[in-house]
């Protein structure tokens, strides 16, 4: 295998990302919810592996992808599971910001989730990237949520929501669809 190759196949530097999020609610156990939350944000058949919270200067926002069975994926990932009577949410913040002084630019998320309304997580994301610009002197674009809700699980059920922000893996770059 000649090097151009192998960095095509084995470069740890993602080139496309997509943001996603689900929510679902189930009578048997919040494993399940989460389960189920998974297959409505189109991401359920992945093997997701989280990573902290850095997009490359040069990654490119997608469309949804849909991804090979069992690819192991990395993720930035949001998520809770509640009980009735429970309001859960759960998001991620994105952008990408620039360091002047020191010529950098790329991108970070942040996550938040917790058992309070959507409008409260929102103000959480926005205060943790702000933040994060601010540590790291950046001048940021603009900032875009996912968030995911259920205002008060239904009784006897079991809920969860998860916001994500997917890393296509190279083995699916022939089905990505720029924006």
């Amino acid at each position: 295998m000649s090097l151009r190759v192998s960095e095509q196949y084995f470069t740890q530097l993602p080139k496309y990302f997509f943001v996603t999020g689900g929510k679902a609610l189930s009578p048997v156990s919040a494993l399940n919810a989460f389960d189920e939350a998974l297959i409505k944000a189109g991401i359920a058949q992945c093997n997701l592996v989280p990573v902290s919270s850095i997009l490359p200067a040069d990654a490119i926002e997608v469309d949804y992808v849909p991804i090979t069975p069992g690819a192991i994926v990395f993720t930035i990932m949001a998520r809770i599971e509640g009980e009735t009577g429970d309001t859960i949410s759960a998001g991620v913040a994105w952008t990408f910001g620039v360091n002047e002084e020191e010529n950098l630019r790329y991108g970070f998320v942040v996550e938040s989730y917790g058992k309070v309304s959507e409008s409260e997580l929102k103000e959480s994301l926005t205060q943790k990237i702000l933040r994060m610009a601010s540590v790291r002197n950046m001048k940021i674009e603009k900032i875009r949520y996912r968030i995911e809700s259920i205002n008060k699980i239904p009784s006897g059920m079991y809920g969860s929501v998860i916001a994500a922000v997917i890393f296509v893996p190279v083995i699916d770059y022939d089905k990505i669809k720029i924006k």
